[in-house]
């Protein structure tokens, strides 16, 4: 077979996929007996050594609290985190620093803006509009809201292929609508949303808006000020760091009009018994106690990492790598795709008659090949094109074209046993 894991193209970035794999130590190891082909990277990344050496230095090395302290560790390991938060603005050309609040992922900013913005500004009667193709953790924060407020949340309806409907979006605004909560790219699908020209209507109507950014950081530039998003979220281990540190980007004005979400220590100026509790500035006021120090240090050299790749060598690989397994599976006969929106991200979603997603999904384990089944957090969306779980394969840079024909021929040798 001929190795087309670093042919480009002259309108396709260059990516050395083979040097980009020798980062990965886990994609050494074998899974019943089989070289490891790991597709479920919608549901979290791989992490590169430049990332996982970074435990190792943090605690062999510079292990203290940050902030408060005098001594030298205290110091070098407050300069490190604070470091990292001057890369994630960076990486997502945010104006200011400050901007920049720690979260343990996505799910935590999205609720943080929930328990301290929606709290503050929303009444009974007040719409949130979420998008069909949103995971859970852009819907039920907004439901548990609406039990606690009386809030009302509409729903953006999609077309066939998952593409969001942005006249039906349109007509969803009234008086009463307050905030827009919609995804960049759909984890289910690959959906990749128009949310710079969803933010100009939202912002026309007098209504803020949050984007679920879990799916696009890992994948295509984001620019929150080009996209003029009120709020922004991601996660770390999506984006080739680690679990439990995350973002949240919010427009300066809105996080120092917001109270804080969390109480304890780090977040307050001053406490009294005898006054009431000052809070911190931003964005300290939304970071109550000891943060995950290592995961955010490790966080900021994963993208630190996607960026010497580039994010658009990375995008058009991605993209290539689609295309490849779209075509590989569309032979098999009986085989659905769900989500075919035109350009979408490197998501496949699928199922297939007479089969199972976790029979499938069990089975082609046996043959050393990872990718998820499920719901995916996205049951509405799964609901309304009538199935209850589907097969994902989601792809990542040190994915190749040969790993698209290992799933593609395991899949056919699976779905032949199970029918």
């Amino acid at each position: 077979m001929t190795d087309l894991a670093t042919s480009t193209t002259l309108d396709v970035p260059s990516l050395d996929v083979t040097a980009v794999r020798a980062d990965f130590p886990i994609l050494a190891r074998q899974v019943h007996g089989r070289p490891l082909v790991y597709l479920d990277n919608a549901a979290t990344s791989q992490t590169p050594r430049q990332v996982i050496e970074v435990f190792d230095d943090y605690y062999g090395r510079y292990n203290a609290n940050i902030h408060r302290g005098l001594h030298t560790l205290a110091d070098e390991a407050t300069a490190a985190f604070e470091g990292t938060r001057e890369t994630v603005r960076a990486f997502l050309n945010a104006a200011e620093s400050r901007e920049i609040v720690f979260t343990r992922g996505t799910t935590e900013a999205i609720n943080l803006v929930a328990g301290a913005w929606g709290r503050a500004n929303l009444t009974p009667g007040d719409e949130v509009l979420v998008s069909l193709l949103e995971h859970h953790s852009n819907i039920v924060p907004w439901q548990l809201l609406a039990s606690e407020l009386g809030i009302v949340i509409k729903v953006i309806p999609v077309d066939e292929r998952g593409v969001l409907d942005l006249d039906a979006y349109r007509r969803l605004f009234t008086a009463r609508t307050r905030l827009v909560a919609v995804n960049h790219v759909s984890n289910a699908f690959g959906t990749v949303n128009p949310v710079r020209e969803m933010a100009a209507i939202a912002h026309a109507e007098g209504a803020l808006i949050l984007v679920d950014g879990a799916q696009a950081a890992p994948h295509q530039k984001v620019d929150v000020r080009d996209i003029d998003a009120d709020f922004y979220a991601f996660s770390g281990h999506k984006v080739y760091g680690p679990t439990g540190a995350g973002v949240l980007y919010g427009k300066a004005g809105l996080l120092e009009a917001m109270p804080p979400w969390q109480g304890g220590g780090e977040m307050i100026r001053s406490v009294s018994f005898e006054t009431p509790t000052t809070f911190a500035a931003i964005p300290h006021k939304f970071e109550a106690g000891t943060p995950a120090i290592a995961e955010v240090i490790a966080l900021g050299a994963a993208l630190k990492w996607v960026d010497a790749l580039g994010l658009e060598a990375i995008g058009a690989w991605e993209q290539r790598l689609l295309a490849h397994a779209t075509a590989r599976v569309l032979r098999i006969d009986g085989l659905r795709i769900l989500g075919t929106a035109p350009g979408k991200a490197g998501v496949l979603s699928f199922v297939v008659d007479g089969a199972h997603s976790q029979d499938i999904g069990l089975l082609i384990d046996q043959l050393g090949v990872a990718i998820r089944t499920g719901h995916h957090c996205a049951q509405p969306l799964l609901t309304h094109f009538g199935v209850d779980a589907t097969c994902r394969a989601s792809f990542a840079a040190y994915n190749t074209l040969e790993e698209v024909d290992v799933f593609a021929e395991a899949l056919e040798r699976v779905i032949g046993m199970v029918r």
